[in-house]
């Protein structure tokens, strides 16, 4: 599989991304050569649904290069705080956040093996909850509550400068993406036990 992307693109990529020559970025569960553009998936080898995702991802790193980078605020925000976000809300919340809730409603502590698979990194937040890095600047906080007296829940939060960085549809598409990629991470940890 490879990056749409090329040349000089390629190049800036690798300084906004602050990738070392002949090194390699991890990219939820991707690993990106910005040198000859190749992908590898660390996760799944699905590669039907691999092209599908390379092109998301090619369109989401070139409109990454028109970003501007600036430092992260600290301050979690809710998709429908980012600007026009609230339009989109209801969408985004079927398509990025009820699939977490689903898939780790019953077993919440599943999203942490699952977003380390992804790069992302334990929190202390809700039943369990996990930080996934997208791009540089870019990160993604999932929050899930488990199953109990009442139907699971889950909850998908930005800093509050990622809209400096992408467009609010490109962030709804990462947390798509995103999600999609956990529950496949989900499904691969299964698999080995």
């Amino acid at each position: 599989m490879k990056l749409r992307i090329q040349g000089e693109q390629l190049e800036h990529l690798s300084k906004l991304l602050g990738v070392n020559a002949g090194d390699e970025y991890k990219c939820i569960g991707y690993s990106l050569n910005l040198v000859n553009g190749s992908i590898r998936d660390l996760v799944s080898k699905d590669a039907h649904h691999g092209e599908a995702e390379v092109q998301i991802l090619t369109v989401l790193l070139s409109h990454y290069l028109l970003g501007k980078q600036v430092p992260k605020t600290g301050k979690l925000i809710k998709f429908k705080d980012l600007p026009g976000g609230y339009a989109y809300e209801r969408a985004f919340l079927q398509r990025a956040v009820q699939p977490v809730a689903s898939a780790f409603g019953e077993k919440p502590t599943e999203l942490i093996g699952a977003a380390e698979l992804l790069g992302g990194k334990a929190l202390v937040l809700g039943d369990a909850s996990a930080e996934i890095p997208f791009l540089e600047g870019i990160t993604l906080t999932y929050i899930v509550w488990a199953k109990g007296e009442f139907s699971a829940t889950a909850s998908i939060l930005y800093d509050e400068s990622a809209s400096h960085y992408l467009p609010t549809e490109d962030l709804a598409i990462i947390a798509e993406l995103t999600t999609s990629r956990l529950i496949k991470a989900q499904a691969t940890l299964k698999m080995k036990k």
